[in-house]
C-alpha cells in the first residue's frame, strides 16, 4: 500500500482546502510517490492515528506516521533520496524555514480574513459550530466582523508581496528554475483561497499570479484538478 494522506475537507469531500495539506500534496507529487487521500473533518482529527496529532496533514507510510507539513517534507526527503529533491541541500532547507516564517507572518494573516466565512459556510452543522466557537475565541470577536475587513486590508496585502515580485523578475520559482518545497509553502496559502472563494486576490498581470498559475500546472495539474470556487 502506498502512502496515505489525511487531509481536511468540509461537507464536500472533494474540495480539500487546508493550505498545509496542499503543501504535502505537492511534496508527494514532486517526489513522484503514489498516495491515497483520506478526507476528514475538523472534528475527525482527534481520532486519526490514535490521536497522533491535533492537526493535519498527517501521513502514514507503512508503519511510520508523520505530522506537520514541514516534518513530512523532511521525512520524504530523507527516506526517498532517490526521488527529486524538495530542498536541494541544506541551503534549501534553511531557505524553506525562512519562507515558512515569512508566509505565516505575511500571507496567512490576510488569507485567514479572506477564507474565514467561506470555510464556515463549507462545513456541516457540527463542524460549523466547532469552527465558529474556536475561531471566535482566537479572534476575540464574531467571524463576520473579522471577515468584514477583507476589502480594507487587500491593498496592504498586495504591497506585502513586493519581495516576491522582485525575486520573480529573475527566476520563475522561489526554488529557481524549478519548484522546491519553499514554493509549495507559499502555494498552499494561495490554493487555500482559490478552493474556497472566487474573491480576486491578484491582478492577472501580477508576477505572483503568473507564478501561481505555473504552480497549478505542476505535476500533471494535480492542484488545478480541484476547480476554483464558483462565483
Amino acid at each position: 500500500m502506498g502512502i496515505i494522506l489525511h487531509e481536511l475537507v468540509g461537507a464536500d469531500k472533494n474540495r480539500p482546502f487546508s493550505p498545509h495539506c496542499w503543501k504535502t500534496v505537492m511534496s508527494l507529487a514532486h517526489k513522484g510517490l503514489p498516495f491515497g487521500r483520506n478526507p476528514i473533518s475538523f472534528k475527525d482529527i482527534p481520532r486519526l492515528e490514535n490521536g497522533y496529532s491535533a492537526k493535519v496533514p498527517i501521513i502514514r507510510d507503512g508503519e511510520k506516521v508523520v505530522a506537520d507539513s514541514f516534518e513530512i517534507a523532511l521525512y520524504l526527503e530523507d527516506h526517498y533520496p532517490d526521488r527529486p529533491s524538495l530542498f536541494k541541500g541544506e541551503g534549501g532547507r534553511a531557505m524553506a524555514r525562512f519562507v515558512e516564517g515569512w508566509s505565516q507572518m505575511t500571507i496567512h494573516p490576510y488569507m485567514n480574513v479572506v477564507i474565514l466565512m467561506p470555510v464556515h459556510d463549507l462545513l456541516d452543522a457540527p463542524n460549523r459550530a466547532y469552527f465558529r466557537e474556536s475561531r471566535e475565541k482566537i479572534f476575540g470577536r464574531k467571524l463576520e466582523d473579522v471577515a468584514g475587513e477583507r476589502d480594507a486590508k487587500r491593498e496592504a496585502f498586495t504591497r506585502s508581496l513586493e519581495p516576491m515580485r522582485k525575486m520573480l523578475l529573475s527566476q520563475p520559482f522561489i526554488g529557481g528554475e524549478g519548484p522546491l518545497f519553499s514554493d509549495y509553502i507559499v502555494f498552499g496559502a494561495f490554493q487555500w483561497a482559490r478552493v474556497l472563494t472566487p474573491y480576486k486576490l491578484l491582478d492577472e498581470s501580477d508576477p505572483v499570479h503568473g507564478w501561481f498559475e505555473r504552480c497549478l500546472d505542476l505535476h500533471d495539474g494535480i492542484a488545478r484538478r480541484i476547480g476554483a470556487a464558483a462565483q
